[in-house]
């Protein structure tokens, strides 16, 4: 087993500050912590902590939280943490060069994907939106390209129908720990035999955009299903209904024929709300409306009926303008 590490640990979000308080338990030493600056969030729009920040405060690790690496006072930053390795989990900062080079053995990073498919910024939403049938966790050596470097160690986990983008993320958590803590154990030999990435099977990860978040019916049910479940719990997808905003949190698809409109209504009932697709039905059972809370389509229909009725058109805006 390796001896303990003297680790500076990079990242961001609440998968970050799960691998944080995991080494932080384990038998390295967790010297120094970067997350990115706070930022405004909330109805206040008040300056928020990161979930990383939340964790080495609380557990009295220095802190910093810069703007930038890509300058002097970053690198004599790092350098004073005198550091073994540079851990790296949904930082959200490019690392330029001269900061990978810092650490006495190098820089790793925990990435939510089976590299090279779904390099990138959000490779869970992704791999359900493509249908993938497993994604995992893959630890990697740290270039100056984005997710480009060698791999020390993979983990599968299998992707199923009833997987939301947070489910998933919530189980490669888990797997992502412990494939780190098992990397750290026998790091150098795994430095030796570290897996150049296939080039030729790359796939790229893109940020979601806002203007996904609008269920397009005219596409089939199957994608939009997957969609759906990609993108919740956040940010999620709508659809309109006049100018109300119907956030959809649960729904499946049924292989069905219609010749209804796409983003009709051809069927509502406690058991769900069918909506039809460009291809096949949308069966929404959980939606929230504006200003209220996630309810279940039987919930909704007591208190929406006329709204929610058979004939009635979803739309991409408002106003009744069509997909």
């Amino acid at each position: 087993m390796t001896a303990p590490l003297n680790i500076v640990f990079a990242g961001t979000p609440e998968f970050a500050a799960a691998h944080l308080t995991h080494l932080i338990k384990g038998p390295h030493r967790v010297v120094g912590v970067l997350t990115q600056p706070d930022r405004r969030a909330g109805r206040g729009k008040k300056l928020q902590p990161s979930a990383v920040k939340s964790v080495a405060l609380d557990a009295n690790i220095p802190l910093w939280q810069p703007d930038t690496l890509k300058d002097p006072a970053g690198e004599a930053q790092l350098t004073s943490y005198d550091a073994d390795i540079l851990v790296v989990v949904a930082y959200g900062l490019i690392l330029p060069a001269a900061i990978l080079a810092i650490p006495h053995i190098g820089c790793i990073n925990v990435h939510a994907s089976l590299l090279p498919r779904w390099r990138g910024a959000a490779p869970v939403q992704r791999a359900i939106e493509a249908g993938d049938s497993k994604t995992g966790v893959s630890i990697m050596v740290m270039e100056p390209g984005l997710d480009t470097g060698p791999v020390l160690l993979r983990r599968e986990v299998a992707i199923t129908g009833e997987h939301t983008g947070g489910t998933l993320l919530a189980e490669l958590e888990q797997v992502g720990t412990q494939a780190l803590a098992e990397c750290l154990t026998d790091i150098a030999s795994r430095l030796l035999r570290a897996e150049a990435q296939d080039e030729q099977q790359t796939t790229y990860a893109a940020k979601v955009e806002k203007a996904e978040t609008a269920i397009d019916w005219c596409l089939g049910a199957i994608e939009i299903d997957r969609k759906v479940r990609a993108l919740l719990p956040s940010p999620g997808c709508f659809t309109m209904l006049n100018d109300d905003r119907l956030k959809v949190w649960a729904a499946h698809a049924v292989h069905k024929t219609h010749n209804a409109a796409p983003g009709e209504i051809v069927n509502a009932n406690n058991d769900g709300l069918s909506v039809a697709c460009g291809e096949g039905v949308l069966v929404i059972t959980e939606a929230q409306m504006p200003g209220g809370k996630p309810q279940s389509v039987a919930a909704l229909l007591n208190g929406h009926q006329d709204k929610l009725k058979l004939g009635v058109r979803f739309t991409l805006t408002g106003n009744n303008a069509h997909v």
